[in-house]
């Protein structure tokens, strides 16, 4: 019987030139991640459901891929890595108090809805920094995503800048029901801003907070325009410390020297719950999807034991691929094989001549000379393979 050639929808292959390119990427964020201090570490593809489960706040049971072991247990393919870096950190830096720092990558897998167009299975390259609750460690992230996406080759992005002590602030102010907690959730991550307003005319709310729910239909380009707000804000503690907040990263931003590449999104909500101060979200155009994600998660470790304070982010490598080949970005791969082309009379000089250039550092690859093929067959093949050169040993 005949195989399956294909692959079930949501995945794919990647090979030759992208799987080049995106090997290349990977290898440049790594890169960046390393000059800032983050050690790297490996986690398994699959865990314990309760790890993603509901009470951590991460995706939707019905988006998870579950199955059994052979004791019955219920295991998922991570759909997220960052709960994963949480648990690692509980089990093995439990009662470390200095800084910790991880960077990874892997694979992620959600089963969404195909209609959606979206990979089930994608690629992420993250970093998380954890016992360090400062607006300093906010900033440090920021500037890492920059520099990674500047390592990328991308000129034009714009990192947008939330904070989940807004939205949650607004609502509990409000007292909204769960169902009109749900519809403003709803709107706000559709950015239906126009529909946030509606919504707002339909409920009796004094005129302070009426001005506060106001900034969410709206960017701002630097903290210094949310200072307006904190007057307004003064008796709601929780959106008046995320303001503060903001406002200080501002401040931070500027010794960088990344300002220009951030902006401030008051209403921006996150579909991971257990984000609890700034959230993140990188975008570029030639992707309508969010090439960087990410936030300050607070609340997360303690649920596996471990009172620490944490933020993180991951680059989605494929997004990222998706953008710079529409930008028409060169990623600079360097070919330096060398294609050894011999008869049966000289396989001994041939396997001799491969190991040396491999023994210096060089690339050799081996092809027996078929007396029917001609030259110009071998050629077209090193063209092909970005081969840089040919040596005929026939």
């Amino acid at each position: 019987m005949k195989q399956n050639l294909h692959t079930p929808e949501g995945v794919r292959d990647i090979y030759g030139l992208e799987c080049e390119r995106k090997l290349y990427l990977e290898q440049k964020l790594h890169a960046v991640f390393t000059g800032y201090g983050y050690h790297p570490i490996e986690t398994p593809s699959f865990e314990f459901f309760d790890i993603f489960g509901k009470e951590v706040g991460t995706t939707s049971s019905k988006d998870l891929y579950k199955f059994f072991d052979r004791e019955g247990n219920t295991l998922v393919l991570r759909p997220d890595i960052t709960p994963s870096i949480a648990r690692s950190a509980a089990k093995y830096f439990m009662d470390e108090e200095m800084p910790i720092r991880f960077c990874y990558k892997g694979n992620t897998f959600i089963n969404h809805h195909s209609l959606r167009g979206r990979l089930k299975e994608c690629t992420q390259l993250g970093a998380e920094l954890m016992n360090d609750p400062s607006v300093d460690a906010d900033a440090e992230i920021l500037a890492m995503i920059v520099d990674c996406l500047q390592a990328a080759g991308l000129k034009e992005f714009q990192i947008s800048v939330g904070h989940a002590g807004i939205y949650q602030g607004l609502v509990a102010a409000a007292g909204f029901s769960e169902e009109d907690t749900a519809e403003l959730y709803s709107l706000l991550s559709n950015k239906n801003f126009f529909g946030v307003e509606a919504f707002i005319e339909t409920h009796d709310l004094p005129v302070d907070l009426r001005t506060c729910f106001g900034m969410l239909r709206c960017m701002y380009t630097s903290g210094e325009e949310l200072t307006q707000f904190l007057e307004t804000a003064k008796n709601y503690d929780s959106i008046k410390h995320a303001l503060e907040r903001l406002i200080s990263l501002q401040q931070m931003l500027l010794i960088y020297g990344i300002e220009d590449y951030v902006s401030f999104e008051p209403g921006m909500v996150s579909d991971y719950q257990y984000y609890t101060g700034i959230l993140l979200s990188g975008y570029t155009y030639g992707t309508g999807e969010p090439i960087v994600k990410g936030g300050r998660y607070d609340e997360l470790l303690p649920m596996f034991g471990k009172d620490s304070a944490a933020i993180g982010f991951v680059v989605v490598v494929d997004q990222l691929l998706e953008a710079i080949e529409r930008q028409k970005i060169e990623v600079p791969l360097t070919h330096q094989t060398q294609l050894i082309v011999y008869s049966s009379a000289n396989h001994e000089d041939a396997v001799i001549l491969a190991k040396k250039a491999r023994s210096n550092g060089g690339n050799a690859e081996l092809i027996c000379f078929d007396a029917q093929k001609g030259r110009d067959v071998y050629e077209a093949y090193a063209k092909e393979n970005c081969i840089a050169r040919i040596t005929w040993l026939v």
